[in-house]
C-alpha cells in the first residue's frame, strides 16, 4: 500500500506541475524536461513508478511469480531518482532533501548488510531451496 500511496502522490505532484506550471502545453513541457535536470530525473522516477503501480495487485503478483520481485527491485532506482529530484529542485535550503537522502542511504545500507549476511549464512537462501530442487529432480 505504501508504494501505491507514493504513486498517488507522484500523480498529484505531476498533475500540479503539468497544470499549474505548464498549463498542459506539450512543447513547453518537453522543453522544460530537456532543459532542467531535476525535471528530467523526476520524470524518470515517475515513469519507473508506473510498472510498479500496475503490477501491485494480487493478480499481477501471481501472474509474474518470481519475476514480480525482480521487477519491484526497481523501487531502489526510483527512490534514488526521487531523492535526487528533490535535492536538485531545491534552490536554497538543501537541509531537508539531504536528510531524506541520508535516511534513504541508511535504510538501503541496512538492507544491503542484511542481504549479504543472509547470503553468507550456512543454510541461507540457496540451502533452503536445496530440498525443493532435490525433490523435483
Amino acid at each position: 500500500m505504501l508504494g501505491l500511496f507514493v504513486f498517488f502522490y507522484a500523480c498529484i505532484h505531476l498533475t500540479a506541475y503539468l497544470y499549474l506550471d505548464m498549463q498542459f502545453v506539450v512543447t513547453d513541457i518537453v522543453e522544460d524536461i530537456i532543459e532542467h535536470k531535476y525535471i528530467t530525473i523526476g520524470m524518470f522516477a515517475f515513469l519507473t513508478l508506473i510498472p510498479l503501480a500496475i503490477t501491485s495487485t494480487k493478480g499481477w503478483i501471481r501472474r509474474l511469480g518470481r519475476r514480480w520481485q525482480k521487477l519491484h527491485r526497481l523501487i531502489y532506482v526510483t527512490a534514488i531518482a526521487g531523492t535526487v529530484h528533490y535535492l536538485w529542485a531545491v534552490k536554497k535550503d538543501t537541509f531537508l532533501p539531504l536528510v531524506y537522502l541520508a535516511i534513504f542511504v541508511v535504510l538501503l545500507g541496512y538492507r544491503l548488510v542484511m542481504w549479504r549476511r543472509r547470503r553468507r549464512q550456512p543454510g541461507g537462501p540457496a540451502a533452503a531451496r536445496a530440498p525443493e530442487i532435490a525433490a523435483t529432480t
